[in-house]
């Protein structure tokens, strides 16, 4: 039933005025329809007097009450004391712990006269009594008050008519006065700052006398009280805090600009920060309120809430109509089809992309304006334009790389979506207005890896206690999580609160979302210590927020705005707090003392790092495109490269034992040994069967342009060492089985069984080759062999091999550093 009277109030609220404008909320009785009268009762809203007087107590409409004996006025300091009381306690010589020992405050709120039945306000505190009592007890009886009160002559008058301005709530002064007496000294300093005041605007205008905590709505026309309302009702829903003062400020400047809708008023006359924020917050929950698809595509700026998404869309940077109206109609197209935090980025990334378009389009003599004029021609001098800016710097290569992308994409999308045809906005747009894939600049190769060195790493994690100390020990929760899993900012920050779960031998995992691929519930293996980094965390989530429910929590809650800890922190949040971190540390520098780039320590490193790290300890590139969570194996490799150093050393290590086609072991000059075994590897050599080869043309070929016709063992252009041994097994054994094969033939003539017949000069040869490197491996010692079969195995997994998918995968090391308590 709520959801229905919802839809209906809503679809009333938000009908087209007579111009054709759809309004937010342009009927007062269908708006306040939408504010849920539980809300109007939590929030002490008296619909009567139009008085919003929420209990000091609520946690998003309450406010710090002054501790001081009687007194309720608003106190926002840290010593929980109003400014009048403050100034009591200087008067008296004392201190905040002296507030008991305070005199008994006045009573400084209106109350009825002190005669028995009188229902008129007094004057003032001090004398009790209303202005005609008070006039009688001074001019007609000249009594003290007591005999006063207890005179029989002292009669009981009637209630005053209310203060002519309309937002007051209090009675006149007296019954030949028009105002209440703090209205009537108001009105009497408006007359003398300007004689010719005009007494009903002044009316209007005046905010109204009200008690602290009390908000008057009073003299607002009926659908601002309603607009009002529902926003302050959706803003408290999202966990905002509303502080009275900024409320009853902002109310006030409303009333003094005597707006019709709360979509009218002028924020740019506000005084204040917190006023201008909170009635902008208000109009746009309005408007996210009723915004609706159909009426939202018609208009120059989009509010994305109406497509899924928050924030805004400008399409007037688009100059020619044409123009943006197609963008338009692709932009409702191609929303539904995206997914992500994103969506809103990645649209006005497009739409700023075709301003610049419009921009080239613009310096036409037509302005643009006609599609069918444009062609080629047109498209050619905007891609000279993009060539220009970036030639000026205003524009990078990659900038200019994704302009020419995008827009090849939304050109290629509005002919699909038929954009061009006759009664279309773009038609007669000219097939040769496209830009193709050659127009598209090459893209800048940038380094694969962006992982951060060992001693860096290091360096950092030993100033992780700082974190605790600028900001809060749930950042550094979050950075450590950040080190140990090299999952992404945002999957850390959307974190849910019970993301550790456990395998089936006690491990523990973490549980988390991949949304760029949208891929739910991935698990990770952790180790113990990034476990109870996330156990303590929980603990520390659990005992701030106890009331809400475990399903609805975060393990990284925002710190404001968040009353019940549903919302994440951001991930813009996450990589200030990280890049203050850095900031503040001394000078990094590396094992060989150069100074460390600061800037290259981004959140996103910790990812890079953590895929180098794994592929150092020798984890296999398939298991490791598991662990990062990519579908493509070459998305992994880019993530890290087999270091070095340890390439270096293995080759330094094999290449000792390197031998040629006739088994006889290559000695050279050390030095020129390994600068030429370096190079070769690098663009000298090509992969063959069972060695490597280095014949110039069939390098150039990528091996498959031997001159020779592969008889390797044959030509002084072939090199194997002991990290082909497999291969030269398995090829003896190829050759084998092949000879035996032609030998049992019996349908093959005699020419062709001598040409088929493997050579035994060829087996002898390779049977050698075997025998020298397993006889020089077996002459070196245990330690000497170890270290020999870890460089095969760097070299083997850097030459690509593909290894398979294991059916019983090896165990995780803990690659975990050591962290400071």
């Amino acid at each position: 039933m709520r959801a229905d009277r919802v839809t209906v109030a809503r679809a009333a609220a938000a009908r087209p005025r007579g111009d054709g404008v759809v309004g937010v909320g342009l009927d007062a009785d269908a708006v306040m329809a939408l504010v849920d009268p539980g809300f109007l009762a939590e929030a002490g809203w008296d619909p009567a007097t139009l008085v919003l007087c929420p209990p000091a107590d609520h946690p998003l409409l309450g406010r710090p009450v002054c501790r001081a004996p009687v007194c309720a006025n608003t106190a926002h300091r840290p010593s929980r004391i109003c400014t009048g009381c403050e100034q009591r306690l200087a008067e008296q010589g004392l201190d905040e712990d002296g507030l008991d020992a305070l005199p008994p405050l006045r009573r400084v709120k209106p109350q009825t006269c002190a005669v028995p039945g009188c229902a008129r306000v007094w004057s003032s505190a001090r004398n009790l009594l209303c202005e005609a009592h008070l006039h009688q007890q001074r001019k007609t009886f000249n009594l003290p008050l007591e005999l006063f009160l207890a005179d029989t002559r002292a009669k009981a008058l009637p209630a005053c008519a209310p203060c002519l301005v309309p937002a007051c709530t209090l009675q006149r002064r007296g019954s030949r006065a028009s105002y209440c007496a703090a209205h009537q000294q108001r009105w009497w300093k408006a007359r003398v700052a300007e004689p010719g005041v005009d007494e009903a605007v002044w009316r209007a205008e005046q905010s109204a006398s009200t008690r602290p905590g009390e908000t008057s709505l009073r003299g607002l026309p009926a659908l601002v009280v309603a607009q009002l309302l529902l926003g302050i009702q959706e803003r408290t829903r999202t966990g905002r805090k509303h502080f009275d003062e900024h409320l009853r400020y902002a109310v006030n400047e409303v009333r003094r600009q005597q707006v019709a809708s709360l979509t009218e008023v002028d924020t740019s006359v506000f005084t204040a920060k917190a006023q201008v924020s909170l009635v902008r917050s208000v109009v746009d929950h309005l408007r996210r309120f009723f915004v609706d698809v159909e009426t939202e595509k018609d208009k120059d700026i989009w509010d994305l809430a109406a497509f899924g998404d928050t924030g805004r869309v400008w399409f007037t940077a688009i100059r020619q109509r044409w123009l943006r109206e197609t963008a338009k109609r692709w932009a409702v197209d191609d929303l539904p089809r995206r997914r992500g935090s994103k969506i809103g980025a990645d649209l006005r990334l497009r739409i700023k992309c075709l301003a610049r378009l419009s921009d080239s389009l613009w310096l036409r003599d037509d302005r643009g304006e006609i599609p069918a004029a444009l062609d080629r021609a047109d498209v050619e001098n905007f891609l000279n334009r993009l060539a220009f800016q970036q030639s000026q710097g205003q524009l990078s290569c990659d900038a200019r790389r994704r302009v020419c992308l995008q827009l090849r994409m939304v050109l290629n999308r509005i002919r699909a979506m038929g954009l061009t045809r006759p009664g279309q906005p773009a038609a007669g747009l000219g097939d040769d207005f496209v830009i193709t894939l050659l127009d598209v600049p090459r893209a800048v190769e940038r380094e694969p890896c962006r992982d951060l060195p060992p001693e860096i790493v290091a360096h950092m994690c030993a100033h992780l206690p700082e974190l605790e100390t600028l900001f809060h020990a749930q950042t550094r929760a979050a950075i450590e999580l950040l080190i140990d899993t090299g999952r992404r900012p945002g999957e850390i920050c959307a974190l849910p609160w019970d993301c550790l779960a456990r395998d089936g031998d006690g491990k523990p995992v973490l549980v988390y979302d991949n949304d760029k691929a949208a891929r739910r519930a991935r698990r990770l293996p952790i180790a113990e210590t990034t476990a109870a980094v996330i156990i303590a965390q929980q603990q520390h989530v659990r005992a701030r927020y106890p009331h809400t429910p475990l399903a609805e929590l975060k393990l990284l809650p925002a710190r404001f705005h968040n009353q019940h800890g549903r919302e994440p922190i951001g991930v813009g949040y996450l990589a200030r707090c990280h890049g203050q971190w850095v900031a503040a540390m001394p000078v990094l520098r590396t094992a060989d003392g150069v100074e460390f780039d600061k800037t290259r320590i981004m959140p996103y490193a910790w990812r890079h790092t953590y895929a180098q790290r794994h592929a150092d300890a020798g984890v296999p590139v398939d298991v490791l495109r598991e662990l990062m969570d990519h579908r493509v194996m070459d998305t992994t490799k880019q993530y890290y490269r087999v270091g070095e150093a340890r390439r270096r050393e293995a080759v330094d290590r094999l290449v000792a034992l390197q031998f040629d086609r006739h088994g006889n072991r290559i000695w050279r000059d050390a030095k020129t040994l390994l600068d030429s075994e370096h190079a070769r590897r690098a663009v000298g050599e090509v992969v063959v069967p069972f060695g490597v080869c280095a014949e110039p043309s069939n390098v150039k070929a990528g091996g498959s342009a031997c001159p020779y016709r592969f008889r390797c063992v044959g030509c002084d252009h072939f090199r194997t060492d002991a990290s082909y041994l497999p291969d030269l097994h398995a090829y003896l054994d190829d050759l084998l089985r092949n000879r035996e094969r032609v030998r049992a033939a019996v349908d093959i003539d005699g020419w062709a069984r001598t040409e088929a017949t493997v050579s035994d000069e060829e087996i002898t040869r390779i049977r050698r080759l075997i025998a020298r490197i397993s006889g020089d491996l077996a002459a070196l010692t245990p330690a000497e062999r170890a270290q020999v079969e870890q460089a095969v195995a760097t070299v083997r997994r850097h030459r690509g091999v593909a290894l398979g998918m294991p059916k019983v995968r090896p165990p995780m090391p803990d690659l975990r550093l050591e962290r400071p308590a």
